[in-house]
């Protein structure tokens, strides 16, 4: 099978390329373009969390764990948040990427199983247009297929790679089509995965709706009668405090009296 080197190498050429073609031909911001190309490029090294550690695990785990948040800000403003509670679901949300997700995917996956196949690839597309919503449903699903694509061009590498082409001879290795597949030998990995994918084809459906909704609420307790907004006001000029002697038991006078002898 292809390397890690060649698959980001690939992943990443092909980013370019999906970046200068929104770019200049689907009308997206040049910012839009440079962060499709970057998640193409980052995408390229998904199928290999399976492979129970190594370069790909730790570095899309790293990488996840800190970008998803920042990528969730407009989901946390639909959620009507303050600053405070973005940090703490910021923060929730990398310790369970970092050491929740990853970990299910050392424990519970094996290699050039279900998570390296087509419906794997459409569920990681998924979950990033669930993760990056926008104002604009064509720049989100620009962004989300360019995950899909750097999935795709991992998962074609290995095909590529699973033949040996010789002299006046074509042989297939035995990990020929266990990339580009809709099922694998494990029914109860196929069941996960396809459910998977139909929850999120659903939430993806009914997205819009709800944050729709979430902003209607929003707006209506900011203009509800019993709602009532006050400003900080402006603090207060400071004086210095003026002292006052205590009242003492005896006289503060002192009176020099001459001593008897």
């Amino acid at each position: 099978m292809a390397d890690f080197k060649t698959h980001i190498s690939a992943s990443t050429l092909v980013g370019i390329a999906y970046g200068y073609w929104g770019v200049t031909s689907q009308s997206m911001s040049l910012e839009n373009g440079i962060l499709a190309g970057g998640l193409c490029s980052v995408s390229g090294m998904l199928p290999d969390l399976d492979s129970d550690g190594g370069i790909p695990l730790r570095e899309i785990s790293m990488f996840a764990a800190a970008v998803v948040p920042m990528m969730m800000l407009n989901r946390f403003r639909d959620y009507d948040l303050s600053h405070e509670s973005m940090a703490l679901a910021a923060m929730l949300i990398y310790v369970v990427i970092r050491f929740g997700a990853f970990e299910f995917f050392k424990r519970f996956t094996v290699h050039r199983g279900m998570w390296h196949s087509l419906p794997a690839a459409a569920s990681a597309g998924l979950i990033a247009y669930l993760v990056m919503p926008c104002t604009s449903n064509g720049e989100r699903a620009y962004k989300a297929f360019a995950v899909v694509v750097g999935f795709l061009v991992h998962l074609i590498l290995d095909e590529i790679w699973a033949v040996e082409v010789g002299v006046a001879r074509l042989r297939t290795k035995k990990s020929f089509g266990t990339a580009l597949k809709f099922f694998g030998s494990d029914p109860t990995a196929n069941v996960f995965v396809y459910a998977m994918l139909f929850a999120l084809c659903y939430t993806a459906w009914s997205d819009n709706a709800i944050a729709s909704r979430l902003r209607e609420r929003a707006r209506y307790d900011l203009s509800s009668p019993g709602w009532q907004y006050t400003p900080a006001s402006p603090p207060a000029q400071w004086s210095p405090p003026k002292w006052q002697l205590p009242n003492l038991p005896f006289s503060a006078s002192r009176t020099d009296t001459p001593l008897s002898r």
